[in-house]
């Protein structure tokens, strides 16, 4: 275990609250924050970010996100939990996190254009923008997971849609 290098918010509060304001863009955004939370994690997983991981599995929980999906979201191509849309934004998580070695592929675009009208696919790539920003944040200063509490609420089963 390593101890935080230092504190991003404290050293650098506007360039930290640059974030926070794209972040808030992120929450008020019309995606499900169920379904954002899956993609917040997703690229995490990939980015290998315990703070972030830690924080949005128990933000899913606190959503009422069934367990099975943070549970199997490392082998979601596999796992039949997941609906179409919530595979498309997986989907286009990877290829935007892998950005270097996918280039953002015609075929992912296409895959989540299917499912996304051009502002929701707009705001799930600034939800995509932000993890990826917070995780390198996190883990280049080695931010302690396990603090985290959840303010979050269930959402209904109408938002999910």
């Amino acid at each position: 275990m390593t101890t935080e290098r230092y504190s991003m918010k404290r050293v650098a509060p506007d360039g930290y609250g640059a974030m926070g304001a794209l972040q808030q863009f992120v929450d008020a955004s019309s995606l499900p924050h169920s379904l954002l939370e899956l993609v917040k994690m997703r690229a995490s997983q990939i980015n290998r970010c315990a703070y972030c991981l830690d924080m949005h599995s128990k933000d899913a929980i606190a959503l009422g996100i069934p367990p099975q999906k943070p549970y199997l979201l490392d082998a979601w191509q596999e796992a039949p939990c997941y609906t179409e849309r919530e595979r498309a934004a997986l989907a286009w998580t990877e290829e935007l996190t892998r950005i270097a070695e996918t280039g953002a592929s015609d075929a992912a675009y296409e895959a989540a254009r299917a499912h996304f009208s051009e502002r929701e696919l707009a705001e799930l790539t600034l939800a995509i923008v932000a993890i990826n920003g917070w995780n390198r944040i996190a883990v280049s200063t080695r931010m302690e997971p396990g603090r985290y509490q959840s303010r979050l609420k269930p959402e209904s089963a109408e938002a999910e849609g």
